[in-house]
């Protein structure tokens, strides 16, 4: 049973940026028929943060309402990297480490997508069809329908061409993302592929490559391309990572409160996406909450964002880690927790050390600036002397809290 009421949904909650055919699109979504569609991922880290994982969030709106969902993990396209938006040449990435990295952010897909029941979401690899398409076949194939003014004129170009360093193995680049969905849909009757705007170049090439081929080979067989909105902060950059680091999606990386903290850490102007992508929350009730109170509106927002990635369970342990923090009226038995020698301790350990060991900074020389703006504290305390030894006196309730800023704490216990 196909929802019909999709593509009203994804116009609603602002999920739809930018398409090549947004009538027909309509009209596909609208039929009641399911369509294939597919979205490609490039394998080149072995885990995800949850600015990667906007696009899964829509295809798994697309799976709910009975549509059939292909992921493609890019193990021949990593191999050469995406140009987009780069300045440099990105690394090259051997295919034993692209394979690892696979295996690994599977089964951080397993939150968004169902690869069961009746409708199961299928993960391809596309080196499965160019590891044996030979340079030539393909050039001549593929490569005879791509005009290199053209190409170059594409905005995915543009920083390295500024920079004066752009190589034909990453032109090469497009042609493969390009082939990719003329592959998908002889294999899987796939006529529709999501991705970020800033994927449009690429996006687009795909389709029209499709538009040359029915010319060439007298076929009528019409691709849908479109994309979703990135999350970017005020400042332009994407998001996914705080001062803290990456929000990650692998609960190895990140505890349940620093992952609901990072998303606490939102910019005000992208709680609304924020909620349209990650949650089912109503948009009118989001809006409404927004308008009525943005603190609170993130705080719901933590916990719904928080619930659907790591479970409820971690969900509460954060809020009520928060709430002891910031309104003193909750736990702190699950807040994030340093350990250190209660030797040393009673000793004496330098305020420096102890924030830089913990992880709270990055740095010592971050620590004597944070002193001086007024930026550390020790028990809610500033602490403006960076020479400061903290020590057993410093112990409340068998504990010392640090702090660094508003947001960012943590626990401080004694191992004897």
């Amino acid at each position: 049973m196909v929802d019909t009421k999709l593509f009203d949904v994804l116009k609603e909650r602002g999920l739809l940026y930018q398409c090549t055919n947004e009538e027909a699109l309509k009209k596909m979504l609208t039929s009641g028929v399911p369509v294939t569609l597919y979205e490609g991922t490039d394998p080149t880290a072995d885990s995800l943060h949850i600015g990667h994982c906007v696009p899964y969030c829509i295809l798994r709106r697309f799976q709910k309402a009975g549509h059939k969902v292909i992921l493609l993990m890019g193990g021949a396209t990593a191999c050469i990297g995406d140009p987009t938006g780069r300045s440099e040449i990105r690394k090259v990435l051997d295919k034993q480490t692209i394979n690892q990295n696979i295996e690994k952010i599977k089964n951080s897909l397993k939150i968004f997508l169902d690869f069961d029941g009746d409708n199961p979401a299928i993960i391809v690899n596309n080196y499965d069809w160019f590891k044996d398409y030979s340079y030539i076949d393909f050039m001549q194939n593929i490569g005879i329908h791509f005009n290199v003014n053209k190409m170059l004129s594409n905005e995915i170009y543009a920083n390295r061409i500024s920079e004066g360093g752009l190589t034909f193995f990453e032109m090469g680049y497009m042609l493969m993302q390009a082939y990719d969905f003329i592959e998908l849909n002889r294999k899987y009757g796939c006529t529709l592929q999501y991705g970020g705007q800033d994927q449009w170049g690429n996006i687009v090439a795909g389709v029209e490559l499709q538009r040359k081929l029915n010319f060439a080979e007298n076929t009528n067989i019409e691709l849908i391309g479109a994309t979703n909105p990135l999350l970017l902060t005020p400042y332009g950059k994407k998001m996914g990572k705080t001062e803290r680091g990456a929000i990650w999606i692998d609960r190895d990386k990140i505890s349940a409160y620093d992952f609901y903290q990072g998303v606490y850490q939102t910019p005000d102007a992208c709680v609304e996406m924020m909620f349209a992508l990650f949650t089912d929350v109503d948009i009118n009730e989001v809006r409404r909450l927004i308008k009525e109170d943005i603190v609170n509106a993130k705080r719901v927002l933590s916990y719904e964002i928080t619930k659907f990635i790591r479970g409820e369970e971690d969900a509460k342990i954060a809020q009520e880690a928060s709430n002891a923090l910031f309104n003193g009226n909750g736990n702190l038995d699950n807040a994030p927790t340093f350990e250190v020698d209660f030797e040393n301790l009673k000793q004496g350990i330098n305020i420096t050390d102890l924030f830089t060991e913990c992880g709270l900074v990055s740095s010592k020389s971050e620590v004597r600036r944070l002193c001086a703006q007024g930026g550390i504290l020790v028990n809610d305390e500033k602490i403006c002397d960076f020479n400061k030894k903290i020590c057993c006196e410093d112990l409340k309730n068998d504990c010392i809290i640090l702090k660094k800023g508003k947001k960012n704490f943590i626990k401080v216990i004694t191992k004897k």
